[in-house]
């Protein structure tokens, strides 16, 4: 997965947005307003992309005992989010786009009823 893969999946998803909340780096994907991907932009110019997408606590220890590829999250809560390493060769794009949409429907889960109600 390239970044434009990466940025037009996320942009496909229903209310999604775009935004540098942080500095011009870190590029963060919301939905409605809470944050449920994000990226460096100079990591991934490095070759040293990963994801941090947020994740079921107990789904994210089984996907982090099965692959070395995706570890707590950096410099996020540990339990609840997982840094997915996309250039390491072991994660299929499949595996990829679906941790990118649980973690969607994670957020998407955490909203008010009014607001998942506005995505149908």
């Amino acid at each position: 997965m390239n970044i434009e893969d990466y940025r037009n999946y996320c942009l496909s998803k229903k209310e999604v947005t775009e935004h540098f909340p942080f500095d011009d780096d870190a590029l963060v994907f919301k939905v409605l307003g809470k944050m449920f991907a994000l990226a460096s932009l100079k990591r991934w110019e490095k070759g040293e992309a990963f994801i941090n997408l947020k994740c079921d606590p107990d789904y994210a220890q089984e996907l982090r005992a099965e692959y070395d590829s995706i570890k707590p999250g950096y410099h996020m809560h540990k339990q609840q989010w997982n840094s997915v390493y996309v250039h390491s060769g072991e994660l299929s794009v499949k595996l990829i786009t679906e941790l990118i949409d649980h973690s969607y429907d994670m957020v998407v889960k955490g909203l008010s009823k009014k607001l998942r109600e506005s995505l149908n």
